[in-house]
């Protein structure tokens, strides 16, 4: 009986290393690091996108500049960018319920909900 409860013991620690360490393959794929988890990073977020709100001085009125939003950052997750079909991008999720996508290698936007943004995606075609 004590081997048979060595065993089952034995199989959960495997379960659970394992687990782990797969839990950090995806992580490490997915291109986030232990940083992007503290919520308090919020502002390299601004630092990357800083080129959108710099050429968006009209937007600042408007409070749809992404200095405006910061403070209203809801969410943000990296996630599979299904539709390229390769390589991954950060969307932030605002309280007005809108979003930005980000691309996770180069910063740049990619998609947004907000009118103010629709210009400077880059082009379907």
């Amino acid at each position: 009986m004590k081997g048979f409860i060595l065993v089952i013991l034995a199989i959960i620690a495997v379960v659970i290393v394992a687990g782990g360490a797969a839990a950090l393959h995806v992580m490490n794929q997915a291109g986030i690091g232990i940083e992007d988890i503290n919520p308090s990073n919020v502002g390299d977020v601004v630092d990357k996108v800083s080129n959108v709100a710099s050429s968006d001085s009209s937007s600042s009125s408007s409070g749809d500049s992404v200095v405006d939003k910061v403070s209203d950052i809801v969410s943000e997750e990296v996630k599979f960018n299904a539709q390229n079909g390769e390589g991954y991008y950060r969307e932030v999720t605002y309280r007005d319920g809108g979003f930005r996508q980000y691309d996770t290698e180069t910063g740049e936007l990619i998609g947004s909900s907000y009118d103010s943004d629709q210009g400077k995606l880059p082009s379907m075609e």
